[in-house]
């Protein structure tokens, strides 16, 4: 057996692993490289296995780093079936579509300045249409319920505690006479988070890929994140300046509903009425529909969810919450006098409603903008995050005044501790553990501290490294990797690209035609150009 790490290896977005047995092909997630424009630049690289050659594939949940390019892999030919919890499938009806109707939005901007540039045009990874369309492969299976993809495969999906649907994949693969077990943890949620289960337990495994996140750092106490986003709220209301919340559509935002609804329902019961006067508006059709999943999945609830439910409150609903649909809506949010709470997607700002929100709060020194989740490096989320005083944003400069404010215990994804707990609890301890999806630090602290706390080997692979399980080693994978002469030639061509820029702009000052957006938009590639010159000559 064989494990080719396709994505998240070295790098927290693009999940995808591809799994050889003796007779069967196997994919485990198929992501999108989310990030920086260097980043989106991978999904559009041709896949590293014959799609024709695979026999099935598992999908551990529906966030777009783990499922986004299915649409491209159906694009390209892949006919076979998708295995993943009746949750994620639900999910992912709504969020591959999504998610092609983003491609299809920001390919015709994309488009624009490249016509300008005079550079060739380019048709979008896929469409809306190629979502839906791969929706016809999904079969979607209960927790606990082993299956059999292939006559020497079993798989059982367990709650990852991560998101509606998330798993932990045991999978079982028999080869001659020797049947060896891999675990995949998938995104391994936090215990105790709102709404979700804890992560299950898993007894022993041979082998783990383990995800690494947060691999080097802790977060706040449970207790600590709803009184903090308790003060933040009456702070910033109190001086007349808006909550602007970047969440991601599917796990984050409703945790976050869940939150607010239990500040307003009584833990606070002081600020009860302060708190019932705020509107808070959801400000993206995608969390709006995939709210209505969370009703048909009350089985996926924990125990304290469901008690909302048996008395007759559904814990995702308060009176002062309001959805918006129409785009003319989401921009009637900018024009209110009132000070209110807008939680939008996309979690990392790098796409949908929140930029607008960012645009017009940003800059107001009244206004705080929350962070409840994972900034990967290169996103807007990410530099606003670290500090940067200015931003742009549609080709517009944008200073940053507003307060940022960052509360990881939202995130959806385990700490150091709740990695480490979780890998103790194995009862029969893999052989090896396979550190994936994670920066390099997060990556190394937590290599560090499962050899020396648990004294379990462990490897951080590469991008295209292949784990033989026969032979107990890392081989590089036979993938054709760019050349010298070919990284030399795209340095060569941003060079070019940088230079035109230049060019132009000398042109607009100097015959001072004012056009001060288009300014800005050449500003914002240059820049763009300038960072990618960077990590290329790095």
């Amino acid at each position: 057996m064989k494990i080719t790490f396709l994505g998240a290896a070295k790098e927290v977005t693009g999940s995808c692993y591809l799994v050889e047995t003796e007779s069967t092909k196997f994919l485990v997630d198929c992501g999108m490289f989310q990030g920086s424009e260097l980043e989106d630049e991978f999904n559009y690289q041709e896949f590293a296995f014959n799609v024709d050659e695979i026999d099935f594939m598992l999908l551990t949940h529906a966030h777009i780093d783990h499922s986004g390019r299915i649409p491209l892999l159906y694009k390209r030919g892949y006919k076979k079936k998708i295995y993943a919890t009746k949750g994620t499938v639900d999910l992912c009806e709504y969020m591959l579509q999504d998610s092609g109707h983003i491609q299809q939005i920001e390919n015709e901007w994309k488009n624009r300045k490249r016509k300008r540039a005079g550079k060739q045009l380019r048709m979008p990874l896929y469409t809306a249409d190629d979502g839906k369309a791969a929706m016809q492969l999904f079969c979607g299976v209960n927790y606990d319920e082993v299956i059999e993809p292939s006559s020497d495969v079993k798989v059982r999906f367990n709650d990852a505690g991560h998101m509606l649907g998330s798993s932990i994949l045991e999978i079982w693969v028999k080869e001659k006479d020797k049947e060896t077990k891999v675990v995949f943890s998938g995104d391994l949620g936090n215990k105790n988070i709102p709404i979700l289960r804890d992560p299950t337990i898993i007894d022993e495994a041979d082998y783990l890929v383990c995800e690494s996140t947060y691999g080097d750092r802790l977060h706040e106490s449970v207790g600590d994140k709803a009184r903090k986003l308790m003060e933040i709220i009456k702070k910033t209301i109190s001086r007349g300046g808006n909550v602007i919340i970047p969440s991601f559509a599917v796990g984050r935002t409703q945790e976050l509903l869940y939150e607010i609804h239990k500040l307003d329902e009584g833990l606070y019961k002081d600020e009860i009425e302060y708190l019932s006067k705020v509107p808070v508006y959801v400000d993206s059709p995608l969390a709006t529909s995939v709210t209505g999943v969370f009703r048909k999945h009350l089985d996926y609830f924990d125990d304290e969810a469901r008690r909302y439910v048996e008395n007759g409150d559904y814990p995702l609903d308060f009176p002062n919450l309001h959805f918006t649909h129409s785009a003319e809506e989401s921009k009637a949010l900018n024009d209110l006098k009132e000070p209110v709470i807008i939680i939008s997607a996309s979690g990392m700002c790098e796409a949908g409603r929140i930029k607008h929100h960012l645009k017009h709060n940003l800059w107001r020194s009244d206004s705080t903008i929350v962070f409840v989740g994972y900034q990967a490096k290169g996103t807007l989320g990410r530099r606003i995050l670290e500090g940067e005083k200015t931003v742009n944003i549609f080709g517009e400069e944008i200073t940053v005044n507003a307060e940022i404010e960052n509360i990881e215990s939202f995130s959806g994804h385990a700490d150091q501790k709740g990695l480490m707990d979780w890998i103790s609890s194995f009862k029969k301890k893999p052989k090896k553990i396979f550190i994936v999806h994670g920066e390099d630090s997060a990556q190394k602290v937590l290599s560090d501290k499962i050899k020396s706390e648990l004294n379990i080997e462990t490897v951080i692979p590469s991008k295209y490294d292949t784990y033989d399980f026969d032979l107990n080693e890392v081989n590089v994978a036979e993938i054709a990797l760019p050349s010298d002469d070919e990284i030399l030639r795209q340095i060569e061509e941003l060079k070019t690209e940088n230079d035109k820029i230049l060019s132009r702009l000398k042109d607009i000052i100097s015959q001072n035609r004012g056009k001060v957006k288009e300014v800005n938009e050449d500003l914002a590639t240059l820049s763009d150009v300038l960072t990618r010159l960077k990590r290329r000559f790095s």
